[in-house]
């Protein structure tokens, strides 16, 4: 779709839709790879266009976890989508432990 034939539909939007559809769009330019939407994963941060949340993935590399291990066991998650959630881990360490603690605890 083109950005000409997304305006009159942007348009159309409610204030609060359009004011999450901003949050979606500063997102994704905040941290390329890394998508957070709500009610998709609890609106946590995870793999662009997957579902696999960064605080799992960070997890597991908490426990000891190799990365090899983790690729197997996501054959869809590729290298560079696995360094792009240990970059955002390591920016962001309160957001990923607080949603850590928050699942551990669900």
């Amino acid at each position: 779709m083109s950005l000409k034939e997304l305006k009159p539909k942007l348009q159309a939007l409610t204030p609060a839709e359009k004011t999450e559809a901003i949050q979606i769009l500063a997102q994704s330019l905040a941290w390329p790879g890394i998508e957070k939407t709500p009610g998709v994963c609890g609106g946590d941060a995870r793999i662009a266009g997957t579902r696999i949340p960064v605080w799992l993935l960070a997890g597991y590399r908490c426990d000891g976890t190799s990365d090899a291990h983790i690729l197997e066991g996501y054959p869809n998650l590729s290298q560079d989508e696995l360094e792009n959630a240990w970059a955002y881990a390591e920016k962001y360490p309160e957001e990923i432990e607080a949603a850590i603690k928050r699942n551990e605890e669900a």
